[in-house]
């Protein structure tokens, strides 16, 4: 686990004190001086700041600010420790900005308090900091405190007291950071002129630590991270004595034998997250005053949201901030761009662009950095700004044919919607049979994996499952299986897709996950750079996009409620869209089950309050039915 924090939610600046910092790279040091700051903010809290001025600016040549601010650390500390890296890529980084990382309130070598997912208040009333006429360093507005009166106020200081700026300012942050940008992005100081949430996270409940409410048992190692206060600034880890050392390299193993959660108190008794995680099982004012999705109105600068269609971290959160700008802020530039990556790798070139088995393409990182990103930030900061960047209103590049589209509405308006039965005979077919269905034993003590990859499970968060091979699961007589016919033309799904179960359970809760799954043909051929030598990719079971329900929310996050045994009963939800063409002489597959360990904690089948506080006499075996008239619905484009 040394190296885990480089990874973890895909932020830049890996964990290193000053000591293991290596030698920053020529570049950044030849060309830019760095500065550090202690900027205050309206209520007099003051946060670190670093500040990486191109060497050449002057009156006559004037740049303008990138900011990304971050909870993870602006490492390395010291006005004379560079960054090997500054910017979102090398190619802004040699265009030259005015760099600018902040450390968030509460973290690192900030003041202040920490706060998850910190409620938006700043939209409920000015947030325009006063022009005091005694001292310009300390804002004097209003006392509304959240990140994006946090960006405001380091906006406002920063266009005063760092010279030969140009007056606009930029943002961009990957997951957590994605989180702080489109939150700066709300009641925006006027001199922010391009917003990049990139993998923002979004929601709690719905991202990362939960999907529809399912505890996302695989991040129970981020807990100290996320949890331990420190009461003072620091610039080194103050987390490290919470870390669980399991003294196991089988994570699913050691995650099986930790029993029900409530044992995981055992280990994070004291950490504040962990116990509000425990203590707020349901989507509740907690949950909700976190989620930054209502606030996204009155955004009137240019907005660019990036993700990558296999993130295990945050995919919910780029499709529903795109879509949420699109909605409540007509006129405004808002673009989506989605490409073939896990969560932040489009930050990074990896030549062969691969994620798991499946290889894309190479080179597409830096595709999108000099021909998409730096395009977005070089129009709105650098040049004329009228939003004529020749950029697509969507970028997306679809995972089965491996090239990028362009489109000019998301959801495409031209998609068509088509349904796809679950019949009891396991064909996946436009037409229902009638009234069967297919059932199956779930067995909470004999769950199904999510991975086969078990050197991937003692990460503190998943990764390659997004597009792993799903043959083990399917070959199991706990998971339902459905298939087409072998394709005989190129299909392609683009677009949005919602399953919608008719179901029945012998006990009085379960979960219920869908996957969608591309077949590959018994005579595909491996590629070159196969990272699995033991994988085959003839009948490929690839997967293409899945989530999970929560069945006790079923009608409501905020109010569960149990099933009633042997009764039969609509679950309705999302999966993330998807863009994907089945390829001729493929076939398309679902995957209906109700376990998925130790991605998702185990439902104990039994109706408890809590699962959270379940204890192991709650868990037991019960019997669930999928009927014939339950439908995939998906968008498919012509």
């Amino acid at each position: 686990m040394k190296n885990w924090l480089c990874c973890l939610f895909g932020f830049t600046v890996p964990f290193v004190t000053q000591a293991q910092t290596q030698p920053a790279s020529d570049f950044v040091r030849e060309n830019y001086q760095k500065y550090e700051y202690k900027i205050p903010m309206r209520d007099g809290t003051k946060l670190h700041t670093a500040v990486y001025v191109p060497k050449d600016a002057s009156a006559n040549k004037k740049y303008p600010f990138m900011m990304q601010r971050t909870c993870y650390s602006v490492a390395p500390y010291g006005a004379d420790a560079y960054a090997n890296q500054v910017g979102p890529s090398q190619t802004l980084m040699r265009d030259k900005y005015i760099f600018i990382y902040q450390d968030v309130r509460g973290r690192w070598a900030s003041e202040g308090t920490w706060t998850n997912m910190t409620p938006t208040v700043s939209d409920q009333q000015p947030v325009t900091a006063a022009k005091s006429k005694k001292k310009a360093e300390k804002p004097t507005g209003p006392m509304a405190i959240d990140e994006s009166s946090d960006t405001y106020d380091t906006i406002e200081w920063l266009l005063k007291n760092v010279p030969n700026n140009n007056g606009r300012v930029g943002q961009w942050g990957i997951s957590y950071p994605g989180f702080y940008t489109i939150a700066g992005a709300v009641a925006a100081h006027p001199a922010l002129k391009a917003s990049s949430p990139q993998a923002p996270v979004s929601d709690f409940f719905f991202d990362d630590f939960h999907h529809n409410g399912a505890f996302i048992q695989a991040y129970l190692f981020t807990f100290p991270v996320f949890g331990v206060q420190h009461p003072e600034p620091t610039t080194k880890a103050w987390y490290n004595n919470q870390m669980i050392q399991t003294g196991s390299k089988d994570g699913f193993q050691w995650q099986y034998d930790l029993g029900p959660l409530k044992n995981a108190d055992k280990y994070y008794k004291d950490n504040f997250y962990w116990q509000e995680t425990v203590e707020h099982p349901n989507y509740d004012e907690f949950w909700q005053k976190r989620s930054i999705i209502p606030h996204l109105k009155n955004i009137k600068h240019a907005v660019m949201t990036v993700g990558g269609w296999f993130d295990a971290e945050d995919l919910y959160g780029p499709l529903n901030i795109y879509k949420t700008v699109e909605k409540n802020n007509p006129g405004t530039y808002n673009t989506l761009v989605m490409g073939p990556f896990g969560h932040g790798r489009w930050s990074r070139e990896t030549g062969h662009t691969l994620h798991s088995n499946i290889y894309f393409g190479d080179s597409i990182a830096t595709f999108y950095q000099r021909n998409i990103e730096a395009k977005f930030f070089n129009h709105f900061l650098k040049g004329t700004g009228d939003g004529k960047t020749g950029l697509p209103e969507a970028y997306l590049f679809n995972t089965g044919r491996n090239e990028w589209r362009t489109f000019d509405k998301w959801p495409a308006v031209n998609a068509q919607t088509v349904q796809f039965y679950l019949s009891a005979n396991g064909q996946l077919a436009q037409q229902g049979n009638g009234s069967g269905f297919s059932e199956f034993v779930s067995d909470p003590m004999k769950p199904v994996p999510y991975t086969e990859d078990i050197t991937t499970t003692q990460g503190f968060t998943p990764f390659n499952y997004m597009s792993e091979d799903q043959r083990f699961a399917s070959r199991r007589p706990d998971v339902l299986t459905f298939q087409t016919d072998v394709l005989t033309e190129d299909f392609t799904l683009g677009g949005e897709i919602t399953a919608k179960l008719k179901v029945s359970t012998t006990g009085t809760d379960a979960d219920w996950v869908v996957k969608l799954i591309d077949v590959y043909p018994p005579d595909e051929p491996n590629h070159a750079y196969m990272p699995n030598k033991n994988i085959t990719l003839g009948n490929y079971q690839q997967m293409v996009r899945s989530e999970a329900m929560r069945g006790r929310f079923r009608n409501s996050f905020e109010k569960p409620e149990p099933f009633k045994s042997g009764e039969v009963t609509d679950v309705t939800f999302r999966l993330q869209d998807v863009l994907h063409t089945f390829k001729k002489g493929h076939r398309v597959m679902i995957q209906v089950q109700s376990t998925w360990f130790p991605l998702i904690d185990r439902n104990p089948q039994k109706y408890v309050d809590n699962i959270f506080k379940a204890n192991a006499e709650d868990f037991q075996k019960a019997t669930h039915r999928v009927y014939d008239n339950s439908v995939i619905e998906v968008q498919v484009l012509k």
